[in-house]
């Protein structure tokens, strides 16, 4: 069975996807993007597919001009940015073709695009806010999609050797939070979570690239939730005939990653390594639960967004995480003894360790048997 539309090996990667690829694995942010790299509309069609938006609906539509009309009189009150008629009056496809030109058009279209994307986060949270649904209903729609597009991906025989899914049971989410002392509730993102062990490393990049065009856009790639211990970046690409050209094209410098690699968890083993993301996956909901939401809720578009951790790594890695302290068991084993300490001590001040010589507010011993002097 052939792989299916849109599936790129490593040798048909285009820039954008590179760029797509770039942004999951440093954990960065659109908003600091100067430039889109579409090479034609049917690419920033399947963009905006990605995103649950379907233009040829008129209410999606609709949602797009009024979203779009937003941004651009938030630029104009706050900034008074002058914003040229025929970028004012492009729909989405062409704003996102323009964002991908040269020239002030293509500066001006990025800008409204930036401003679009924080409205449209925003009011989708709203949104879900305003629903009259659990967080297990939300999770099953996740799980049904994610599944959807593995499956085909299984069936097609793309280079995914392991898929688990699931969500985190309770006990689980009380360690994590009585763990990490800056941590609330609402900052657990791997509620919901997917893994995938792909054939060999060179695998993992073409399986990125297809997860965004089918399951989530790069731009809500979480920004800071990102550890990529398995590439260095620009050796990497170097490393491939069909990448390393493309290095001199990046937006921002190949060496902006440096060499080191670090884990963003002091329960994680330093030998340990996985490409971890998260993203607040677009979740588009049916007719019925819009039609259940209060009147408020029917401006607000038909999108929500549902934050869901995935991890990628390839077999041979796996197997040699699995191999002593890298191990899941050791991982849980290093958080429940912190629990467990935190629990009984709580929180230790440092003391200084005593010197040789007496410091300044120091007394001398007593000798046995004397009297002080």
């Amino acid at each position: 069975m052939p792989p299916p539309p849109g599936y790129k090996p490593l040798d048909q990667l285009t820039l954008a996807d590179l760029e797509a690829i770039r942004i999951l694995l440093r954990g960065g942010s659109v908003i600091d993007w100067h430039r889109l790299n579409f090479e034609d509309d049917e690419a920033a069609r399947a963009f905006l597919s990605a995103q649950e938006h379907q233009h040829d609906d008129p209410a999606d539509h609709a949602r797009a001009e009024a979203v779009k009309n937003s941004a651009i009189s938030y630029l104009r009150r706050n900034f008074e940015f002058p914003i040229p008629k025929p970028v004012a009056n492009a729909d989405v496809p062409a704003l996102l073709m323009l964002a991908s030109s040269r020239g002030h058009r293509q500066l001006c279209a990025c800008t409204i695009l930036k401003v679009m994307h924080i409205i449209h986060h925003l009011e989708a949270r709203e949104l879900l806010f305003m629903l009259p649904v659990s967080d297990q209903e939300v999770f099953h729609m996740v799980e049904q999609k994610v599944y959807r597009v593995i499956g085909a991906m299984l069936a097609r025989g793309l280079p995914i050797l392991e898929f688990i899914g699931g969500r985190k049971n309770k006990d689980s989410l009380y360690t994590k939070l009585l763990s990490k002392q800056e941590t609330v509730a609402a900052q657990i993102y791997d509620k919901l979570r997917f893994r995938i062990v792909t054939r060999e490393p060179d695998d993992i990049f073409p399986v990125l690239s297809y997860l965004m065009r089918e399951v989530f856009p790069f731009n809500y790639v979480i920004p800071g939730e990102s550890t990529n211990t398995l590439f260095h970046f620009r050796s990497y690409c170097e490393g491939h005939e069909n990448l390393a050209p493309k290095l001199d094209r990046l937006q921002l410098s190949p060496d902006l990653e440096g060499d080191e690699i670090w884990v963003d968890n002091r329960f994680t083993a330093k030998d340990y390594r996985v490409v971890h993301f998260v993203v607040d996956m677009p979740v588009r909901l049916p007719d019925e639960m819009i039609d259940a939401a209060p009147p408020a809720a029917w401006a607000l578009g038909k999108v929500i967004f549902v934050q869901t951790e995935f991890q990628i790594i390839d077999r041979e890695t796996e197997q040699a995480n699995e191999m002593g302290t890298a191990s899941h068991a050791s991982y849980k084993d290093r958080q429940k003894m912190a629990v467990m300490r935190r629990l009984k001590v709580g929180l230790e001040e440092a003391r200084p360790r005593r010197r040789n010589a007496p410091g300044p507010r120091a007394t001398k011993k007593t000798p046995r048997g004397g009297k002080k002097k």
